[in-house]
């Protein structure tokens, strides 16, 4: 088992920029794609970004590349997802996530095993 826990979400004035932290521990051994969903009110989550063990792969959804930009530190079991130009459509609350192995598919939820329990974060206009 893994348990992941964000931190890091707030409140923050369109323009601004947030930093969210995923600290993973357990089983941490194995080698784990991780990445990061979102879910507004009343919308249906979405895939946000991934990022592979030895971060030679990375992946970003349309709306957030060039803003965004996720790195992990496997020393610390921990990822990172720095968001800057941050705008009202990216309030969220933002979900960690993590898989075994290999990095693809990384789009469906599903595929994901574990799951944060999400931080919000709120961008004011």
């Amino acid at each position: 088992q893994v348990q992941l826990v964000e931190s890091g979400g707030g409140l923050v004035q369109a323009g601004g920029s947030l930093r969210l932290s995923c600290a993973a521990s357990g089983r941490t051994s194995s080698n784990y794609v991780m990445g990061w969903f979102r879910q507004a009110p009343g919308k249906v989550r979405e895939f946000v970004t991934a990022i592979s063990w030895s971060g030679d792969k990375i992946s970003y959804v349309d709306f957030v590349k060039g803003r965004f930009t996720i790195s992990r530190d496997n020393a610390r079991n921990t990822v990172y997802l720095q968001m800057n130009s941050l705008k009202p459509e990216d309030t969220a609350v933002y979900y960690c996530v993590a898989k075994s192995e290999p990095y693809s598919p990384i789009h469906e939820a599903r595929t994901y095993n574990y799951w944060g329990q999400g931080t919000q974060v709120t961008v004011s206009s």
